[in-house]
């Protein structure tokens, strides 16, 4: 068990953590979520000692080891597979198949086993990293946005490996639908706090929506109740018969307790400038060609690619990292030329291309203001100043230059050029990529409401339901299939074509022994806490047959004072029965959500033994 115990992190004036407390029990997956710069990763440093606390206290089992994926990547090894066998111990660095396995998982073939680690795209060298750092088998992994660079078929391999993880794990991702996936229980960072929830991220939400709810009525009444006395004490203070009472509102209005109004928290929230559409065709490809190397006719890339954009048309490209996704959006805006084949662009389409190049093209000398501005000349200060304002960017904020942003600061300067003149053909080259939670769900409700044409690269499949597609450009090894239907109808028809055979393979791997102890492991867990659920729940259900039996009691008095018409008593006694009305619904309410509790996770942990 790890426990947070009261602490206290901050820079400078900016508060990060205040007296916040949470524990992380024996197999727990935790998904970590809040919003930039909330202390998430700050929160891992304190962990690994990388950070000092304030105050407080984190405690760690004896012998208890990390496994931190972190963006600080050195490699000393010549080829990927004698880098990723330094990771295990000198006396099992002969064990190549343990280390092929979780490298073949993350998507590198047998011939990258004898590359060098150098000559990798920073996204490959990334996953070599977390090969390494699963190959140690720590008792915990912190993985700090693990899934940015892994393509779906890697993702979907990795949630397979981490339901599997017989450790704990805090996972900080922008992408819902991974930890959903993954997780037994997420964390939130939410105003200096860490609150804790059994389930999805969806249950924190509702809890923390429910806090802020619950918290917002007690400060309003306490308000009214402090204007009540100080009306009272201005009105009598000078009155003689009063003074004693004036003076007694006073003690009591001295002890009430100040609650600040809750500050609101900034959040993305936009649409974007939707130009008007006159034709159904706004953009036509046929028979495309492309090779970053033209000499050589095996190096052929994209290879007699066709396809048509209407309006309405939502269509995704997807398939492995390295297979052309990118450079098919590329190409299509334009910012490339085929070796042979045409790109025809209606006279009345409005392009808006967010790529990741396009992220590293942006002027690091200027202000955010000056590059939103320098879009659409058009625009008065204005309506620059309020297209900063919905990418997040305040009155100081706007004056920051280019070069001192963050990548998720970047991606919002280039959702708000892409604003900042009308479109009606959006191209998106993983446009959630730097983009916190909030800002993603934001993106995805403008994406939702756009009217016009939609071509976006992703992994999310978040995304790639949310959109309800229409159209897929399916990126395999030399070839690009297009599929008319939802990405749901691709998985059921068709699906990737290496997924069923690496599942297979990967049961035929189990060890029986190994698979004996994880089953007697998980249902020690599952026994343990639905046992004490299970406790909770009975010492409830006790203590409502108590309250009612009380309230019969309670009922047939309060007939016989009626009865009797003796005041003092109907007085008494219905207090009584009041307070336990609300004893029981308040009792009632817990009993639910212990109950709905207890069956989630029975349910995964069945889930789970299955």
């Amino acid at each position: 068990m790890i426990v947070f115990d009261k602490i206290t992190k901050s820079f400078g004036e900016k508060i990060l953590f205040d007296n916040a407390c949470v524990s992380i029990n024996k197999f727990e997956k935790c998904a970590l979520v809040g919003s930039n710069g909330s202390g998430k990763t700050t929160l891992f440093r304190l962990i690994t000692n990388n950070e000092v606390l304030d105050s407080g206290n984190i405690s760690i089992p004896k012998n208890y080891s990390f496994g931190y994926l972190d963006q600080h990547i050195k490699f000393s090894q010549e080829t990927i597979l004698k880098e990723a066998l330094q990771a295990l111990p000198i006396d099992e660095r002969d064990n190549e198949y343990k280390a092929e396995k979780i490298l073949f998982g993350l998507g590198f073939s047998k011939e990258d086993m004898q590359a060098s680690p150098h000559k990798f795209s920073g996204g490959y060298q990334l996953r070599l990293h977390l090969c390494k750092v699963l190959l140690k088998e720590p008792s915990c992994l912190l993985l700090d946005e693990p899934t940015n660079y892994l393509d779906i078929v890697s993702i979907n391999w990795f949630i397979r490996f981490l339901k599997a993880w017989r450790g704990e794990c805090i996972i900080i991702s922008h992408d819902r639908g991974f930890l959903d996936s993954v997780s037994t229980h997420t964390l939130g960072v939410h105003r200096n706090k860490i609150f804790k929830v059994a389930g999805g991220t969806a249950n924190l939400f509702n809890l923390i929506l429910q806090e802020e709810e619950l918290y917002e009525k007690t400060r309003i009444n306490l308000e009214k109740k402090k204007a009540h006395l100080e009306t009272f004490i201005t009105r009598f203070s000078a009155k003689a018969s009063k003074a004693s009472q004036a003076q007694s509102k006073k003690k009591a209005l001295e002890k009430l307790p100040d609650l600040e109004k809750l500050l609101d928290l900034r959040s993305l929230h936009f649409a974007f400038n939707e130009a008007p559409v006159f034709r159904r065709q706004m953009l036509k490809a046929q028979n495309l060609n492309f090779s970053y190397n033209p000499l050589d006719p095996s190096k052929t890339l994209i290879e007699n690619l066709s396809i048509n954009v209407e309006k309405n048309d939502r269509i995704a490209i997807i398939g492995k990292n390295g297979y052309g996704k990118s450079t098919i959006l590329k190409l299509l805006s334009l910012e490339l030329n085929p070796i042979s084949g045409t790109v025809e662009i209606a006279e009345n389409s409005k392009m808006g291309y967010f790529g990741q190049t396009n992220i590293n093209r942006l002027n690091p000398d200027v202000t955010i203001e000056e590059e939103i501005s320098l879009v659409n000349p058009k625009l008065n200060k204005g309506q620059v100043l309020s297209i900063c304002g919905l990418m997040m960017f305040s009155k100081d904020d706007n004056q920051k230059k280019i070069s001192v942003l963050s990548g998720g600061e970047k991606s919002r300067v280039l959702l708000g050029k892409i604003i900042a003149r009308p479109c009606n053909l959006l191209l998106l080259d993983e446009p959630t990529n730097h983009l916190d939670m909030e800002s993603i769900e934001a993106l995805l409700d403008a994406l939702e409401s756009f009217e016009g044409a939609i071509i976006i690269v992703t992994h999310s499949e978040l995304i790639l339901r949310g959109l309800e597609l229409n159209k897929l450009i399916i990126c395999n090894k030399g070839e690009q299939t297009i599929f008319l239907g939802s990405y749901d109808d691709f998985l059921e028809k068709m699906g990737w074509p290496d997924e069923e055979v690496r599942g297979q393979e990967e049961k035929k791997q189990i060890n029986p022994k190994e698979l004996k102890k994880i089953r007697a492991e998980i249902i020690q867990a599952k026994s343990n806490e639905l046992g004490s659920l299970k406790k909770e729940i009975l010492a409830i259900e006790n203590t409502i047959d108590s309250l009612e039996k009380q309230l019969k009691e309670d009922n047939q008095k309060l007939i016989e004072a009626l009865e009797k018409k003796d005041g003092g008593k109907i007085a008494l006694i219905s207090k009584a029965i009041s307070q336990n009305h609300l004893k029981i619904e308040d009792l009632f309410e817990k009993f639910s959500k212990l109950s709905q509790e207890y069956e989630d996770r029975k349910k995964y942990y069945d889930e789970k033994l299955e």
